[in-house]
């Protein structure tokens, strides 16, 4: 007798996600759209796969992401392809490839996708995760940051995340930036001993690449460094004043944090972050910020930009803390009789079309059995359709919180339904 094969599993890191929870994901998605699109933005759609060398310039050689956790291969043609491990070096490529860079330089996009880096799973962390994100391509002035971060708030709220605080800051500009990195480097050197071997690797081509370290001993030392605010050239200060004036007057609450970074080399001045205590020690829901040198540094011409992700699991982990799940309680149809499916399986479909959720039991098994699958489906009714019933032009609605239950005409079941759940 042959051996029974073994079970493929899926890769570490690497998660399926079934229903129930896919209703979450669906809800989440839906207010995206629709908050998103209210604001003149479009969704853009990227490869999973990109050229290496796009995530190399425009990411960061010394990154984590870049030096540790990117998904990278050589094809069968020789190219060296990477897996993506954010979504705007992907979305400032597509802008400029796709001449809109040059044709019509403002440009609004959201994402939503997969990406892809190989850390160590934990809550929240996968090795295939998911972000949603926005670019805001094409506007300079603080006008733009203001209302990247207004768009994300106004999502937030709208998706059902609570305890959200706002963390504001500046990360200076070429202008000012290297005397501020001068003063980090020196700082770093004089406690050199005390750094990890990664930040020490890094801090003489990035010394701010040491600020965003995960290691405690670093995140203590970092906490005594020199702030970047103490070095803000005049237009720094002014951007930065007009961020936070603007964000007053829509109304948005935020808190000055001067150790908020990016992990990215790309960003400049505005760096924000949307935060939760109830998520543990990775309190970041959502991060986002400046970045005007990357469409020139990826081969375009020197457009600003500023945008902001989050990544779904995390986001998914908070909404399921604070509310209950999302769903739309089925309509379950017990058809009892091969007359009663064929008389009830237009009005069903009708039901379907109309936007009502529903439901029915494929093998024909007793009133009884079909009652059970409708509880455990969480059916808020169902309809109770007999050859005798049907023989009358009506079928029994059975309220499933209540237990009360009463005829209706077959006719009338698609008014009755729609307008419940209207």
């Amino acid at each position: 007798m042959s051996a029974k094969p073994s079970k493929i599993r899926a890769i570490k890191g690497m998660n399926d996600i079934l229903p129930p929870d896919t209703r979450m994901w669906q809800h989440v998605e839906e207010v995206m759209r629709r908050v998103f699109s209210g604001y003149g933005y479009e969704q853009i759609r990227t490869p999973i796969a990109e050229p290496t060398e796009l995530f190399r310039r425009g990411v960061g050689e010394t990154t984590s992401i870049v030096e540790k956790e990117m998904y990278s291969f050589e094809d069968q043609g020789g190219d060296s392809i990477t897996l993506r491990p954010e979504g705007t070096a992907s979305v400032v490529r597509a802008y400029i490839e796709s001449g809109v860079a040059q044709s019509d330089p403002i440009a609004g996009y959201y994402y939503l996708g997969p990406m892809f880096r190989r850390e160590r799973p934990q809550k929240g962390r996968q090795r295939q995760f998911h972000q949603i994100g926005v670019e805001l391509l094409g506007v300079a002035g603080p006008l733009a940051d203001a209302e990247v971060i207004a768009m994300f708030s106004h999502f937030l709220d709208e998706v059902g995340a609570q305890a959200i605080t706002l963390e504001l800051n500046s990360l200076g500009c070429p202008a000012c930036r290297p005397k501020y990195d001068e003063a980090l480097l020196e700082y770093l050197h004089e406690h050199k001993k005390s750094l990890c071997g990664d930040c020490n690797r890094r801090i003489e081509r990035n010394p701010m690449r040491a600020l965003d370290c995960k290691n405690s001993g670093c995140k203590a030392l970092i906490d005594k460094a020199p702030l970047l605010g103490d070095f803000w050239c005049a237009e720094c200060i002014e951007h930065y004043e007009a961020v936070k004036r603007e964000l007053d007057l829509m109304g948005i609450p935020y808190m000055e944090n001067q150790r908020i970074v990016r992990g990215l080399d790309y960003y400049m001045r505005t760096a924000f972050e949307f935060t939760t205590d109830r998520l543990g020690a990775q309190n970041a829901v959502a991060a986002g910020g400046r970045y005007d040198g990357l469409v020139r540094d990826l081969g375009g011409p020197d457009a600003p930009g500023v945008g902001c992700a989050l990544g779904m699991e995390r986001l998914i982990l908070l909404l399921a803390q604070f509310k209950e799940e999302i769903k739309r309680p089925p309509v379950f149809f017990a058809m009892l009789g091969d007359c009663a499916r064929e008389a009830i399986m237009p009005e069903l479909q009708k039901l379907r079309r109309a936007g009502v959720r529903v439901e029915w039991d494929y093998a024909g098994r007793s009133l009884k059995a079909q009652l059970k699958r409708a509880d455990r489906k969480g059916a808020h009714a169902v309809v109770i359709a007999g050859d005798d019933e049907v023989a009358k032009g009506e079928v029994q609605v059975k309220e499933m919180e209540s237990g009360e239950q009463r005829a209706v005409r077959i006719e009338d079941l698609a008014g009755h339904f729609v307008k419940v759940n209207d």
